[in-house]
């Protein structure tokens, strides 16, 4: 379009100015006030002349489908997992600022999103936004699309963009590489606003730099986790903790890899001594003044496990740490951190610290049957695993465990149940009378869970059962020895019951010997551990022969929601996946909806994938005329099983074998 032909009439007078100095760079004249940086300048004339993008026609932003962000985010399924940790990060430095962060993949489309939910509409017309496709080709100059290009980290900063639509924002990205160094992802932050300085981003080129290479390490050490590793600085204090470098190798010293500062370092060998073939292999003995056995014998041979080499093409000492391969990690053989604990103590958790606390104290406890013990947690948090794990560890292991859920049985049958009755005892009961749970516990444990929503009346008689070690069964005369231990789990505040009076105190005392306080599921650090443990505890009581696993798409998503029901609604949601799954890979498209982040569910539905939210009445005829066979209906609704049944779940679609 030449310069001097009329511009659109809803075009703003400073969008209007932007695209004549578009043109101006385009024409060949170099004004005062055209971009300074040669990166913008060459990006606005790729857009004009190679990708023939119209700067007087301003797009929307792309959003793409959902089915379509699926497929990206599947396609990076492996980083997204190692990167959620440092996307939260950053996100936590510069939310109070007014930034956004996004994830793109190597083609530019945003697969992972953080922002504000106040500013969503803001955001999602400025294409700030998860699924938003920021291609040079489609999008122009911008910070993501450039840096693609570009391979290089870069601030595009208000009217360095070259769509006039996006010339309010302010956008900083670096690349982030894999081990060979091509591109495969993007870390962005944005604004909506900023100053018009251009100086005001110069920290956020530095942070997100800095993030970028944060992420593309810990895939790196992902990467080759089994493999032998030497991390290396130039300073010795920093090597543990920071070393910059990091370079996966073979026990004979041949390289494998390298994360960008190694890269460099390789680079600079072979400048100066270039390999006789494309296909040769640099050894570390190669790199550095070192023979390989001195790097292999770091750990048991110096004290602070580092030592210092000269690299041999610049003479610049490196300090060097070996990172020796971890152990491979089965479905059969998942070992939890804390071996020297008791195995069922041991399998409570990985690494976390309330956990940690929790499986010290129930170590010393496990054999103390004098001291009664209240697991206090959410509903759903695993009070009854650990009740069973303190009875499975201690000496009355070979006693029964009998389990009672105080809120599940009728308050006239609670007393009967647990004391038993003798025949005769009252209208309606067995002949022979029963023998209560409590006699039945002799030797062993009792584990009274909700012990908060007892009756009154029962509390009286349980207190007499603790103190007396006796029970007397309804309509006997003649009371029965118990040897019994007792463990109590309530969700609720007892405390608080006891002072509305819906508690005795003398029988919380008396039960609250010692308390083992449970962290809820959103709060554990090793969330990670026991998602992989209950999925393998579910795999292993499956009667297929079959050895699903969990594909990192899956994990991160599960990673990322907020449990709400805890463990059990953990293994839930894993439960429904191993049913539903069409295959042997569990992905996140298997998961129940209600576990995928809100940031995906939220998305526009796009017109391909509309036959996939069928009204509820049409879905419902459709399972009854096909007797509830999901498949059917899946392969007559041209979608996936799982699918069906997330539509059911939504809808509370229950089949009639479900029912209770």
């Amino acid at each position: 379009m030449p310069m001097n032909a009329p511009l659109p009439a809803r075009l703003q007078p400073v969008q209007r100015q932007h695209i004549e100095h578009i043109f101006q760079l385009g024409d060949g004249l170099d004004k005062p006030h055209l971009p300074a940086k040669q990166t913008i300048r060459n990006s606005w004339l790729r857009c004009l002349n190679e990708y023939q993008l119209d700067p007087t026609q301003p797009r929307p932003a792309r959003v793409v489908p959902q089915q379509t962000l699926i497929e990206h985010r599947e396609s990076v399924d492996e980083l997204l997992h190692v990167a959620r940790a440092g996307v939260d990060q950053l996100y936590s430095q510069i939310a109070t600022l007014g930034y956004v962060l996004l994830l793109t993949d190597h083609r530019g489309i945003t697969v992972e999103f953080r922002g504000n939910t106040d500013q969503d509409q803001q955001l999602r017309k400025a294409g700030l936004y998860l699924g938003a496709d920021w291609d040079e080709r489609f999008a122009g100059t911008c910070a993501v699309g450039t840096c693609l290009h570009d391979r290089q980290a870069i601030i595009c900063h208000r009217e360095e963009h070259f769509d006039a639509s996006h010339i309010a924002l302010t956008c900083t990205a670096a690349p982030i590489t894999d081990p060979q160094g091509n591109v495969m992802a993007v870390l962005d932050i944005s604004a909506l606003h900023s100053p018009t300085q251009h100086e005001s981003q110069n920290f956020s080129l530095s942070l997100v730099t800095l993030y970028a290479r944060m992420i593309e390490d810990a895939y790196f050490l992902q990467r080759y986790r089994d493999c032998l590793m030497v991390r290396l600085d130039t300073s010795r204090e920093f090597v543990h903790v920071n070393g910059r470098g990091l370079i996966a190798i073979e026990e004979n010293g041949q390289i494998i890899a390298a994360n960008a500062v190694g890269r460099g370092l390789l680079a600079n060998h072979h400048q100066r001594w270039p390999p006789w073939s494309a296909i040769s292999t640099t050894h570390l003995s190669e790199l550095f003044e070192c023979d390989i056995a001195d790097v292999l014998n770091i750990n048991s041979a110096v004290d602070d496990q580092l030592r210092a080499f000269r690299a041999r093409a610049d003479s610049v000492i490196y300090f060097i740490s070996l990172l020796e391969p971890r152990r491979p990690r089965t479905a059969e053989r998942l070992q939890a951190p804390t071996n020297s604990l008791p195995e069922p103590l041991a399998h409570l958790g990985g690494d976390d610290p309330a956990m940690r606390k929790v499986q010290k104290l129930a170590e010393r406890l496990r054999n103390e049957i004098s001291v009664n013990v209240l697991i206090s947690g959410e509903t759903g948090t695993g009070k009854e695993i650990v009740a069973r794990a303190l009875h499975n560890s201690g000496h009355r292991s070979e006693g029964p465990f009998i389990a009672v859920n105080c809120a599940a049985i009728p308050e006239s049958l609670i007393e009967s149940e647990l004391f038993g009755y003798e025949p005769g005892a009252f209208t309606g009961g067995r002949v022979k009378g029963m023998r209560g749970l409590i006699p039945q516990d002799n030797g062993g444990t009792l584990f009274l869970d909700e012990i908060g929503d007892m009756p009154l009346s029962l509390q009286t008689r349980l207190l007499r059962v603790l103190s007396e070690r006796e029970v007397m069964p309804l309509g006997a005369s003649t009371p029965i020895h118990v040897d019994m231990r007792v463990i109590t789990a309530s969700h609720r505040n007892i405390e608080a019951l006891i002072e509305r009076g819906e508690f005795r105190e003398d029988l919380y005392y008396r039960l609250n010997g010692a308390q083992l306080s449970l962290p809820t599921l959103r709060e554990r650090a090793d969330k990670l551990y026991v998602i992989r443990r209950v999925f393998n505890d579910l795999v292993c009581a499956r009667a297929a022969n079959e050895t699903p696993r969990l594909r990192a798409d899956a994990i991160s998503a599960l990673l990322a929601y907020a449990w709400p029901g805890n463990i059990r609604q953990l293994k839930n949601a894993l439960a429904f996946a191993l049913a539903t799954a069409e295959n042997n890979e569990i992905t996140v498209e298997d998961l129940p909806e209600q576990c995928l982040s809100q940031r995906i569910t939220r998305q526009p539905i796009h017109p391909a994938e509309a036959k996939s939210s069928e009204p509820s009445q049409q879905l419902v005829s459709l399972l009854r005329d096909h007797h509830w066979n999901v498949s059917a209906v899946a392969r007559i609704l041209g979608i996936s099983r799982p699918t069906v049944y997330r539509q059911m779940q939504r809808q509370g679609i229950v089949p009639p074998n479900w029912r209770t």
